[in-house]
């Protein structure tokens, strides 16, 4: 589905990400694991088309998207949510959960789909009144994952899903990305520095530091490796 080759990103002087390649397949959960300030955020954004690579490609579908806007992307099936949540914070949960379908054009079809989503996230629906700001962290996030699915995306992209939650909530939170990507057919690409979590539903890792490449392959054979483990994954 999605092939990024050896993309590179630049802040101006600041190198993030350096010559990274790699790919998520249809039906996946891929991981991007790493030390802060490894690249790994710049690459979703980038991918999601709020930031432009400096070099490099993106192919979604086999066509090339490193040059469209976030609008065009999101309208092709990919959905970002953010490392911060980025809700609306004075706005209802309700309205931030309808937003996420704004850029979607079968309109009739909303409101069915905003009402399986909540399946996934019982907790949201006796606080569809609520201003998003006065949720806890747990349900920001479910909020956030939530109104990212209301766009009927085929790849979600997760920026540190378990930022600030508390154990239970993060195993929680998990099991239900799990179950998400198995009955909609939702492939993932998980941004975590929470390895362990990440590897429980991943099943390709890839490891950065410093914006390059250090390691990459499939869950188990990352996970074997001591220095790997030791070095990179904390576990």
């Amino acid at each position: 589905m999605l092939e990024v080759t050896n993309l590179t990103v630049r802040y101006g002087p600041v190198l993030a990400v350096e010559d990274f390649s790699f790919s998520v397949d249809t039906g996946s959960t891929v991981a991007i694991l790493g030390p802060n300030g490894a690249g790994k955020s710049s690459t979703l954004n980038t991918i999601a088309g709020l930031i432009k690579p400096s070099r490099g490609t993106i192919r979604w579908d086999g066509q090339v998207i490193s040059e469209k806007s976030p609008q065009a992307i999101v309208r092709s099936g990919i959905s970002l949510v953010m490392e911060n949540r980025e809700l609306f914070p004075e706005m209802s949960v309700s309205e931030n959960l309808m937003l996420g379908a704004f850029a979607r054009k079968d309109r009739k079809d909303v409101q069915k789909d905003s009402e399986s989503v909540l399946e996934h996230f019982p907790a949201l629906s006796n606080l569809m009144r609520r201003q998003a700001g006065t949720l806890s962290g747990g349900e920001q996030q479910f909020l956030a994952i939530a109104r990212a699915l209301m766009a009927k995306p085929r790849l979600l992209l997760l920026d540190e899903p378990s930022l600030g939650l508390a154990p239970l909530i993060v195993k929680g939170l998990f099991e239900t990305i799990r179950t998400i990507t198995a009955e909609e057919e939702i492939s993932v690409l998980i941004v975590e520095q929470n390895a362990r979590a990440a590897l429980r539903i991943a099943s390709h890792v890839y490891i950065l530091e410093a914006g390059r490449l250090i390691s990459s392959g499939d869950t188990e054979v990352i996970s074997s490796d001591e220095i790997i483990r030791q070095s990179y994954l904390g576990i």
